[in-house]
């Protein structure tokens, strides 16, 4: 039969679909099998209202088999099929499709259960990027003539009349021969295919069939061997466990599926199953894990949920669906609501993406307070795993998230020697005071040994100890809480000194000031300032800073590439009170070279007992040597 040349325009419209439409060509084997439970779909809703297709529907059912010998995998359905006009119409022209003529004569009436994912008709031609030759073999309910469309791509196609038995459509793919960048041929195994429609059309409403190679037994005693058989068998599950009733499905059906899904050993802390009806319509099956996954925190880390169209995956990961700070949660959501592009692999900015994901964050906080009021040790699991990064979403945006997020926080209480709420800490904040505190330190000891924690607790206060790189930048987002100011012990103006004794210093800093300038000179610029502070107790010195950088911000800036240039001003402060500054007053007049000694030692102290690092440890331990001779 002479050969037709394609009604839309040219090889190149083919080949930009062939070629850049589709970035992973595994997904062929999806729109395949997604045409043809369109097919089978459109022959049981016509079969509703017309007597003739309802003579020929039968129970549907997609089959699959592969010829290694003559590279071909072919595609059966026993849905409407096609006549020879319809052929023409829908194949003989790129981008037609005969789904989405349905599709459009739907929109005329009222749907429930006849949506149709195949809105695009070029899902046909992704086959072209593994077949150099496609071969239609159909036979529609209206007719007993069948009909064979082939094509070689571009060049164009033929249609001719055939024989078929049964109402329906077989696609046959010949694959492309290997090269040396690619391995056609991986497709021409049966767990390769098995896994392909595991993966993207497991939850086809109609049975996947194609035949597996099993083994068995036969004979008897010293005969017994085993012999290969082939059995056909249905691949893909059908009904989703998210489309299932809730009442149906009990949590460890769903933590099953978690774990066989997502790789996991461990249940969840939670799931969170979603039935959502309204302007937007979906399902979803969301899980909040115990434990970050090895690659966590990681590039190769991929965030998002698996997105799924009337049981097709869509994608893998749609990050669109959750923000930043929630990456941790896993789980699927299927809608039939969503504008797909062309390819089905990329979704539009649309308003539907966008409520979607919106009450989805909403379902996952609501979760998680949930979580935290009515099941505290499954809620302190998921911290543990996953409560920084809660910490880096009051953070991020500029603190857009912060009133959502503040009360998930947890914080360890001095007081109480656990991870506690900030509204648990202002529930039993002391009398009279005015300020939630916080102690920041590497470790919490460090934390608790900062000199001015050790005043907040001895006057009756609560002190938060925290101890990740992000913690102050955290309370300087949140800045209040309840109306309560949150200070960092270290402030000027946190209210442990009172305004007695910041006037005595400020007095005995005048008088001191010679002996202050000297000690910061001794210093070499290791500090901007040098000052008396009362209320240091025993500790002789401590470590400061003044300006917008904190210490713990300097550490925190000191591990970004780039960005070791941002240093605290530090301002070193001395106990007047303190027998060490009386000895170094003595030397001040006696003895200069041992005062700058004396002062080289508080610095180091304050250092250490704000969890620095010693920039000069060899130095430190030999002043400490030549003093205790």
């Amino acid at each position: 039969m002479r050969k037709k040349l394609f009604k839309s325009e040219s090889k190149r419209l083919l080949d930009l679909m062939i070629n850049s439409i589709y970035t992973n060509k595994e997904i062929f084997l999806r729109e395949i099998i997604s045409n043809a439970s369109d097919a089978i779909d459109k022959l049981h809703y016509i079969s509703l209202t017309d007597e003739s297709a309802r003579e020929k529907c039968e129970m549907g059912e997609i089959n699959i088999s592969f010829d290694k010998n003559a590279r071909t995998i072919t595609v059966s359905d026993n849905g409407l099929g096609m006549t020879a006009d319809e052929l023409e119409e829908n194949l003989g022209t790129i981008a037609r499709s005969g789904s989405l003529k349905f599709k459009e004569e739907m929109d005329k009436k009222d749907r429930d259960e006849n949506d149709i994912i195949g809105q695009f008709g070029v899902g046909f031609y992704s086959a072209f990027m593994v077949a150099d030759e496609l071969t239609v073999v159909t036979r529609s309910y209206k007719e007993d003539t069948a009909y064979i469309w082939q094509s070689e791509g571009a060049s164009g196609y033929t249609i001719d009349q055939t024989e078929k038995e049964s109402v329906g459509t077989d696609v046959i793919m010949r694959l492309k021969a290997d090269s040396e960048n690619e391995n056609y041929s991986e497709y021409l195994n049966e767990y390769r295919l098995k896994n392909l429609i595991k993966t993207y059309s497991d939850y086809i409403r109609h049975p996947i069939k194609m035949p597996v190679e099993k083994h068995r037994e036969v004979g008897e005693g010293e005969e017994k061997t085993f012999e290969t058989y082939t059995e056909i068998e249905t691949i893909n599950s059908m009904v989703p466990i998210w489309q299932r009733p809730k009442k149906d499905v009990t949590d460890e059906e769903c933590f099953k599926f978690y774990k066989d899904k997502f790789r996991d050993f461990t249940d969840p802390v939670s799931v969170v199953k979603i039935n959502a009806d309204g302007l937007v319509s979906y399902k979803a099956m969301l899980f909040i894990p115990a434990k970050a996954p090895f690659d966590y925190f990681t590039k190769e880390y991929k965030k998002g949920l698996a997105l799924y169209s009337n049981g097709v995956m869509i994608m893998e990961a749609c990050e669109n669906l959750l923000p930043e700070y929630l990456r941790f949660v896993k789980g699927v959501v299927d809608t039939n609501d969503l504008s797909l592009n062309i390819s089905r692999e990329m979704l539009q900015q649309s308003y539907e993406l966008k409520a979607i994901a919106t009450n989805i964050e909403k379902k996952i906080k609501a979760e998680l307070k949930r979580l935290l009021e009515k099941e505290s040790e499954k809620y302190l699991t998921f911290w543990k795993a996953f409560g920084i990064q809660l910490k880096y979403g009051v953070v991020s945006d500029y603190g857009m998230n912060k009133e959502n997020l503040m009360d998930l926080l947890l914080f360890y209480s001095s007081k109480n020697e656990r991870l506690i709420t900030l509204k648990e800490y202002t529930e039993n904040m002391a009398e009279g005071q005015a300020n939630i505190y916080y102690s920041c330190g590497e470790s919490l000891s460090a934390a608790k040994g900062i000199p001015a924690s050790v005043i907040a607790r001895d006057k009756g206060f609560d002190v938060l100890y925290l101890t990740d790189e992000v913690d102050e930048f955290v309370m300087k987002t949140l800045m209040t809480y309840n109306e309560k100011k949150i200070v960092s012990v270290l402030d000027e103006d946190n209210g442990l000194v009172s305004e007695d004794d910041r006037k005595k210093a400020k007095e005995q800093a005048e008088k001191s000031e010679e002996l202050l300038n000297f000690i910061k000179d001794a210093l070499e610029g290791a500090v901007s300032e040098v000052t008396l502070v009362l209320g240091l107790k025993d500790f002789a010195s401590s470590l400061n800073t003044k300006g917008g950088i904190t210490l713990e911000m300097e550490k925190y800036f000191a591990q970004m590439p780039g960005e070791n240039g941002v240093k605290a001003e530090r301002v070193l402060e001395l106990n007047p009170e303190h027998s060490a500054f009386k000895t170094i007053e003595s030397c001040y007049k006696d003895d200069a070279e041992k005062a700058k000694k004396y002062a080289k030692i508080l610095l180091a102290e304050a250092e250490l007992l704000a969890g620095l690092s010693l920039s000069n440890p060899q130095e430190f331990c030999g002043l400490v040597s030549e003093l205790l001779k």
